[in-house]
């Protein structure tokens, strides 16, 4: 058995109830339970439908996302997630660069980082390098006035903590951010890369060995190791290309927001919902949120 889940944007809520009645039908699919009223329903379907991807590309122009994925198992015991671009807005290194006075230079290496264009590690000490000099409180200055959260952010981390899941943050970024971010949205544990100081300024090189798509992948192996679980019982979620080898080893890959060649990869795309689909997506109803 499959589930079939249809989530539009929380703020417009405007998921037509016709439409997943048609498409229920459409799919031979069982009676639709609505996660949340307008803005999230799921149904049962007993295999992959054949059309799967040219609806998802139909509903894409109508601000719905649509997830077909294997019934049993889809409630996971473990979020892994990136930050940048993924549970906050903004990308850290650039907001540091915009302070160094490089902020567009480094945005674009960024993004062409995060495509799959350049090599991460690379990018990265290129980066780093261009924030030499930079005094070690432009960081706090960052996180107090540049950094905002991904809406839905506490309430996937926390409802899924409340029912026994692990949450672990492993960010391509710096630990300078993570550490922050992880405490405040309930994270049981963060890794990050580690930008040297000397004498209250950033050196511009970055401590090794480097967190890149590698060890994201040895963070998910290493965790399920340790809590007895296995690589099925996890959701991961992030936006870059350095992210690919965590969502396409864990059971329910999330491509959040992603990139285009991210998106490429994997099932479970998630494009105008917030992180809150990803609860959704669990079978979660907004009423049994943590908020």
């Amino acid at each position: 058995m499959f589930t079939v889940t249809l989530i539009t944007t929380p703020t417009e809520r405007q998921l037509d109830k016709a439409l997943v009645e048609n498409l229920r039908n459409a799919w031979g699919g069982g009676d639709a339970n609505w996660l949340s009223i307008d803005e999230a329903a799921e149904f049962a379907v007993p295999a992959m439908p054949d059309t799967h991807w040219q609806v998802w590309e139909d509903l894409q122009q109508a601000c719905v996302d649509l997830v077909v994925q294997p019934l049993e198992g889809r409630r996971k015991q473990m979020l892994l997630a990136d930050m940048d671009s993924t549970m906050i807005r903004q990308e850290c290194i650039d907001e540091l660069a915009d302070e160094a006075g490089v902020g567009a230079h480094v945005a674009d290496i960024t993004a062409r980082a995060m495509n799959g264009e350049l090599d991460f590690e690379a990018a990265l000490i290129e980066r780093v390098g261009l924030l030499k000099g930079l005094p070690v409180g432009v960081i706090e200055e960052a996180l107090d006035r540049r950094i905002t959260y991904m809406p839905g952010g506490y309430e996937l981390v926390n409802t899924m903590k409340a029912n026994g899941a692990y949450a672990a943050l492993v960010s391509g970024g710096f630990t300078a951010f993570t550490a922050r971010v992880a405490a405040a949205l309930g994270f049981d544990e963060n890794r990050a890369n580690t930008l040297l100081t000397s004498n209250g300024t950033l050196t511009g090189e970055v401590g090794r060995p480097i967190l890149g798509k590698a060890a994201k992948v040895q963070a998910l192996e290493e965790i399920t190791a340790r809590l007895g679980i296995t690589e099925s019982d996890v959701m991961a979620v992030g936006d870059g290309a350095n992210d690919l080898g965590m969502l396409g080893r864990a059971g329910a890959g999330v491509a959040l927001h992603a990139k285009p060649a991210v998106q490429a990869q994997c099932d479970i795309r998630i494009n105008h919902g917030d992180l809150t689909a990803l609860l959704y997506l669990q079978g979660y109803s907004r009423d049994e949120f943590v908020s």
